[in-house]
């Protein structure tokens, strides 16, 4: 029997760790913090998080789904607020689709508990990782009081994070190609809390967003009747949070752009001042593996800014991909990890590239009449025409659709909608025949010439 070594038990560490017990391998999982089940979650990383179609499908391989929809909450829509407090509904998809809030901590104790489930799963905890011997396939670990101690493996998956220790020791190696983008813009925490009742004080069926043009604010809502709020703003400059130093100037900036949320966020100062900054950064890299003994797997590949809902999504398809890959080709491990990484990283860059898109999307377009109108069009001629047309957003949130082909398809759709915007009239006529037919005809004239 091979072992099986998990550095990071984290969401997708965890995940990785059930499907290969499943396949009846010996596991062994490391992580450099304490057991999350048995202390306080550390604060300053997002909460909560959107589990959508392709993470579904990953819980469902694993067998843990419905323990999971036990704390979801759907989100159908997203619900924007303007300045004046007015509200305007964007649905997610065309077939009332939803996204779902869960908490990221449960569900990583959902996961551990459940891999802890079967007899061939160990984890190890409070051990960091110095070094991966990749003569020998020895994992070289640092524990509290300093030991070092060694792990031998057969194939190692390193799932630990946009910073991963395993993916630097690759960085060292020849031929391994990595890159890494900070955005200026970082986040910070806040809190509505529940009314006294324990009921939400927004509509909890929605994801609502505070679209400013160059930040953004948004709130995602919990079981327990709060919502997490996220703000994403600059790091430096004239608004940005090193300009936002003082109480007195925190409260000038909500109450000219933030307004009705001043009386739902009670601890606003408290919040703002107490949690920490948090960094926004994209890592691509490649290939994921060495030596088909190696594997790299979620963020630790593919690190991206959490603006179209997909980082952990993507990096349980990952999961997933890995799984289908392996029981085609029989549970033989001969190439199946560059295999693997051949064919999966370029979903990686992708998600990567749209996750980016989708930021200036949800912070400035979704304010947009003619932004809007288009995604009325889009979501019309979808309903007529099913088999020509999916939103970009459904083909990667309510698909399995390869993130490539994904992106490559919306990049055409966008061209085409480009073209029928060009009408100086659409505004008057979007919903006529004649509209429809004009993107029947592009359709048509842009599938001859390919």
């Amino acid at each position: 029997m091979k072992k099986i070594g998990i550095v990071g038990a984290g969401l997708v560490g965890s995940l990785q760790a059930i499907l290969m017990a499943r396949k009846g391998y010996k596991v062994e999982v490391f992580e450099r913090r304490p057991d999350l089940r048995e202390v306080e979650m550390i604060g300053g990383r997002s909460i909560n998080l959107a589990l959508s179609d392709r993470g579904w499908k990953a819980l469902e391989l694993a067998g843990v789904d419905q323990k999971i929809r036990e704390i979801a909450l759907p989100m159908f829509q997203r619900c924007m607020h303007d300045k004046q407090g007015n509200l305007s509904y964007q649905p997610y998809g065309v077939n009332n689709e939803s996204i779902f809030s869960v908490s990221r901590g449960r569900l990583n104790q959902i996961l551990m508990n459940e891999a802890k489930h079967y007899d061939n799963v160990d984890y190890h905890f409070n051990l960091k990782t110095k070094d991966v011997d990749l003569r020998d396939n020895t994992l070289v670990m640092q524990n509290l009081d300093k030991d070092i101690i060694t792990y031998e493996f057969d194939k190692l998956f390193a799932c630990d994070g946009a910073f991963s220790a395993v993916r630097s020791r690759l960085q060292r190696s020849a031929q391994f190609n990595y890159a890494q983008q900070y955005l200026t813009h970082g986040y910070k925490e806040l809190e509505i809390p529940a009314n006294l009742d324990g009921t939400h004080r927004l509509q909890n069926d929605c994801l609502h967003i505070w679209p400013r043009g160059e930040f953004m604010m948004i709130a995602l809502p919990n079981l327990n009747g709060s919502f997490t709020c996220t703000l994403f703003f600059p790091m430096q400059g004239k608004l940005s949070f090193d300009s936002l130093n003082t109480a007195e100037k925190l409260m000038v900036f909500f109450q000219d752009y933030f307004p009705d949320t001043i009386e739902l966020i009670p601890d606003l100062k408290a919040d703002f001042f107490d949690n920490p900054v948090g960094s926004l950064v994209t890592v691509k890299c490649d290939p994921w593996q060495v030596n088909d003994d190696v594997l790299l797997m979620g963020d630790a590949a593919h690190a991206i800014v959490p603006f179209y809902g997909q980082g952990m999504n993507a990096g349980f398809e990952d999961c997933t991909v890995f799984s289908k890959m392996y029981e085609q080709a029989n549970g033989n491990w001969e190439g199946l990890m560059k295999s693997f990484s051949d064919t999966r990283f370029k979903d990686g860059h992708a998600i990567a590239d749209l996750a980016l898109y989708n930021y200036i999307e949800m912070r400035d377009k979704t304010a947009d009449p003619d932004f809007l109108l288009r995604k009325k069009i889009e979501a019309k001629f979808t309903r007529l025409h099913p088999d020509k047309w999916m939103p970009l957003y459904s083909l990667v949130t309510f698909s399995h659709t390869p993130y490539h082909e994904a992106l490559a398809n919306g990049l055409k759709q966008r061209a085409l909608m480009d073209e029928v915007m060009k009408d100086p009239t659409i505004h008057d006529n979007w919903d006529d025949e004649v509209t429809m037919t004009k993107i029947l005809r592009l359709l048509e004239k842009e599938k001859n010439h390919v």
